[in-house]
């Protein structure tokens, strides 16, 4: 018997958009939330592949007849998630005062790159873009080069998904003793920037004072960087306290009475390239033979088709195959009681659920055919393959 999951019999419903906010609702999906994809007609999908777990609505949300039928699925769910720019709703007749005239109880969850309001408020940006009005990306690169983004992770997906999936989850907590629903200004400049609340915190400290990429945790220390092996792969190295920095030393045949003092930064940029020279005589393989086991801090940088087989991956199953053998991570973190259980079936078409998802909602078959007639919704079922 399937034991019931953390956010079963949550309703929500996600207006199909870019990556953030798809990864929001697929975070919900994967804890149990039945969460309803609404799609524009005729579009390819969720590009970003984050659809695991949803069901598909066709709907032309720029005509009058689909806005209406937008507001009633939001008359009865819980949740409501959107990622345009501010004003697109509004345009739309499905602003947060009008879903919630109908539904006091609705979360309306706003994701948006600079905030419901501000000059930027109604500009184009990507990750780099609210990653750099953060001040964390200032704090990002390494010594003498620009600053990079770490991929599109830090903004659209901490600062961004997954904190409106914070709010979301706050707003439903804090709606048992209101029994009201609340709006959810989630946008990925603040989110990113309340992300690095560290970096502000240790500020006075000194942990910051060498330039970009010359600090202990920035890439400057030669305990805390990653190093090119024989074979070309790479081992990552933490080795902050004095008694792991030992443990490295030993690993790398070195020792300590020898070298300068751990914390010498004057001594670092020469530290770094003699631990350097001494990772590049074996292979990854090698490295994780003499380090594992060991407090050392010393661990490879595995890739994608190496994280797969790793041995502590496997005890845990951190790593689950879909029904097209995708890889992809569990989802975390895990819950004792009610763990989430991803669906394993492949991402919906656009409009696949359409008739089904209207029917649990109220909507005869007249008024489908009808709506489907006018070109107002787009209904695609999967043929069978024969």
């Amino acid at each position: 018997m399937r034991v019931p999951m953390a956010l079963q019999g949550v309703s929500v419903v996600e207006l199909a958009g870019l990556a953030p906010g798809p990864f929001c609702g697929m975070v919900l999906a994967d804890f149990g939330a039945q969460v309803v994809r609404v799609d524009r007609p005729g579009s390819r999908g969720d590009l970003s592949r984050m659809a695991r777990g949803k069901r598909s609505l066709a709907v032309d949300l720029k005509r009058p007849r689909g806005a209406a039928v937008l507001r009633s699925l939001c008359a009865r769910a819980d949740v409501m998630l959107e990622s345009f720019r501010p004003g697109v709703m509004e345009k739309l007749q499905l602003s947060p005062e009008i879903l919630q005239k109908e539904n006091p109880k609705l979360i309306y969850a706003r994701l948006s790159g600079f905030g419901q309001s501000g000059r930027f408020s109604r500009v184009a940006g990507h990750d780099i873009n609210y990653l750099a009005l953060s001040g964390v990306l200032s704090r990002i690169g390494r010594s003498g080069e620009a600053p990079y983004a770490p991929l599109n992770l830090l903004a659209d997906f901490g600062g961004g998904g997954l904190m409106c999936t914070l709010g979301i989850l706050m707003a439903l907590f804090e709606r048992t003793r209101s029994g009201k629903g609340q709006v959810i200004d989630a946008n990925m400049v603040e989110g990113t920037a309340y992300l690095g609340s560290f970096l502000w915190k240790t500020e006075q400290t000194g942990l910051w004072g060498q330039p970009r990429g010359q600090n202990m945790l920035d890439g400057g220390a030669p305990f805390y960087t990653t190093y090119r092996t024989a074979d070309g792969g790479f081992m990552a190295v933490g080795a902050l306290e004095p008694q792991f920095y030992e443990l490295l030393l030993k690993g790398l045949g070195l020792k300590s009475d020898e070298l300068p003092s751990q914390m010498s930064i004057a001594d670092w940029p020469e530290m770094k390239k003699k631990f350097a020279d001494i990772f590049a005589k074996k292979t990854k393989a090698e490295w994780c033979q003499i380090f594992d086991g060991t407090d050392a801090c010393v661990t490879p940088v595995l890739t994608f088709e190496e994280v797969t087989h790793c041995g502590h991956h496997r005890d845990r199953g951190s790593f689950i195959i879909d029904r097209e053998q995708g890889v992809s991570p569990r989802p975390a973190p895990q819950l004792s009681n009610t763990p989430a259980v991803p669906s394993s079936r492949r991402d919906p078409f656009v409009g696949e659920h359409t008739e089904e998802i209207l029917k649990e909602f109220g909507f005869s078959q007249e008024e489908i055919s009808q709506l489907k007639s006018e070109k107002i919704i787009e209904s695609n079922k999967p043929r069978a393959n024969l």
